[in-house]
């Protein structure tokens, strides 16, 4: 089940464990209970430190919690953590084991100001790629928090509790029987979402994070590569973040870089955080500016009640899947409305399903999931697919597939548990159109994630901002880079290339103000 080169670097992660780290493991009759024994003993047998017991309490289906020194850490695991979920139970015994990177004080406090008792659950597939994510973060919010606890639970394997609360979307976070998140997310979007669900005890105290000379919004592409010019320019320099990377971090496959033939997202970002530690940038992940305060020393205010003051600024909070704006879908999001294929995809085994934009992505969205569902219709506003000719072309050789052009989505229709269907509008003669359907997969394009700055930064009709030839926004001092400004073509070397130049830009006014003093 577990290859042997894999066993072997387990032993070298788990030499610096602290704490004993137990499997306790529920007794259960089902099909799948001796795996999970079986893998969870290999596990163990890569560390002193790590057991196996067989706990009292029995289950139906395969399950497990961890315990740190004989303690219970509020984590547990219903189905066997392989796939990619496998990432998430290394992690969870680091961290269990009191090794590993875990959020930082102030972040901790926050986690600590949530009431409770309370249980959350995360519906996962273990092919799904942005479930760990949702996973990892959950697990250490229950390893701080004293009264929370999290429970990963394998979504094919409980498709009675899935039918049930009508999922049709990963990962999806569940409390007390609601949904409170779906799909993909970071520490920073949960966290504020579980102060708004659960509520805090206390009020949020104030803090004042030092001040820096510039401070760069944004950990993808353009503000690594704007704050790694800025550093090496001998600038004390700050990045803030929800997320290191991006949508990069979200990326598959990336093969047009320049130097390099093929990587992949998390190896790209791996390679920015690289770079940031190396050049000596701070980086204030799991943070949102809520806005700017302009002035001599800029002010940012963070949702956690944290701020900042820095001389010069660079946005670059880049963009987020594009949502379609009608009535009904965010109330079926993760219950009929999804954004991921890959994800949620095996969801619609032998269902209908629409997938809405005619570009690159909706087409490649249509394709991969024409050999998971019965039918794939394609929704496109224009008269003409935008997409690739190559993509087009196979896209029209699938049987299963219907394209429906000059078609604008006027609303997700559902019955109060799940979508049922789709409106749509017929542009060329007006007509009102429904079709039945079991999803809808949104993919038409990306939106800039600027609205922490309307009312500050001048921007065009579709939210991008303006700068000029140097990165240089309409207020003095704050720059942009990247795929929240009016730049063309949004491409990962580009907004490099744009974090760059906005870097020096920012440098030159810095560099006159050293001259005129």
């Amino acid at each position: 089940m577990i290859e042997q080169e894999i066993l072997s670097q387990l032993k070298g992660h788990f030499t610096g464990l602290a704490k004993d780290v137990t499997f306790e493991l529920a007794p259960s009759e089902h099909d799948k209970a001796g795996e999970l024994e079986q893998f969870l003993a290999k596990i163990a047998s890569t560390s002193e430190r790590i057991s196996l017991v067989e706990g009292k309490e029995g289950a139906e289906t395969p399950q497990f919690r961890l315990l740190a020194d004989g303690h219970p850490t509020g984590i547990a695991f219903h189905g066997i953590p392989s796939g990619h979920e496998f990432t998430s139970l290394v992690v969870a015994i680091l961290n269990a084991g009191g090794v590993g990177r875990m959020p930082d004080e102030a972040m901790t406090q926050r986690i600590r100001r949530l009431q409770g008792p309370y249980e959350l659950k995360t519906y996962v597939s273990l092919s799904c790629e942005n479930c760990p994510d949702v996973v990892q973060a959950l697990n250490q919010v229950a390893l701080i928090h004293p009264d929370l606890s999290h429970v990963m639970v394998d979504g094919a394997l409980h498709q009675k509790e899935v039918e049930q609360l009508n999922l049709q979307g990963v990962p999806a976070v569940v409390w007390e029987g609601d949904l409170i998140h779906s799909g993909k997310g970071n520490l920073a979007t949960l966290l504020e979402k579980l102060e708004e669900k659960l509520g805090v005890s206390g009020p949020l105290e104030a803090v004042s994070l030092e001040d820096t000379d510039v401070a760069v919004i944004g950990g993808g592409p353009a503000g690594v590569a704007a704050a790694v010019y800025l550093a090496r320019k001998g600038l004390n320099t700050s990045v803030i973040c929800d997320q290191l990377g991006g949508q990069v971090a979200d990326t598959k496959g990336i093969e047009n870089s320049i130097t390099l033939s093929y990587t992949e997202g998390p190896e790209l970002t791996q390679s920015l955080g690289e770079r940031l530690r190396q050049n000596g940038v701070r980086l204030y992940e799991n943070r949102r500016v809520q806005g700017i305060e302009p002035g001599e020393r800029h002010l940012l205010q963070m949702s956690g009640g944290e701020s900042i003051k820095a001389k010069q600024v660079i946005v670059a909070t880049g963009a987020q899947w594009r949502k379609l704006g009608v009535p009904g879908e965010e109330d079926y999001i993760g219950r009929g409305v999804a954004f991921c294929p890959h994800c949620d995809g095996p969801y619609y085994k032998g269902k209908r399903v629409v997938v809405v934009g005619g570009g690159n992505s909706g087409v490649e969205a249509a394709i991969d999931l024409a050999g998971i569902t019965e039918e794939v219709t394609l929704l496109e506003y224009a008269s003409e697919l935008k997409a690739d000719a190559v993509l087009v072309r196979k896209l029209q050789s699938l049987p299963n597939v219907k394209i429906i052009r000059n078609a604008k989505t006027t609303e997700v229709v559902g019955d109060g548990q799940k979508v049922v269907g789709l409106s749509y509008e017929d542009r060329e003669d007006g007509e009102k159109k429904v079709m039945d359907t079991d999803g809808i997969f949104v993919q038409i394009g990306l939106s800039p994630n600027s609205a922490p700055f309307k009312g500050l930064l001048e921007m065009n009709r579709f939210g991008e901002i303006e700068v000029d030839g140097k990165g240089q926004t309409s207020v003095p001092g704050i720059f942009a880079a990247g795929d929240v400004t009016t730049t063309p073509f949004k491409q990962i070397v580009i907004a490099m290339g744009e974090g760059a130049k906005a870097a020096l830009g920012a440098f030159e006014v810095v560099a006159r103000e050293i001259e005129a003093s």
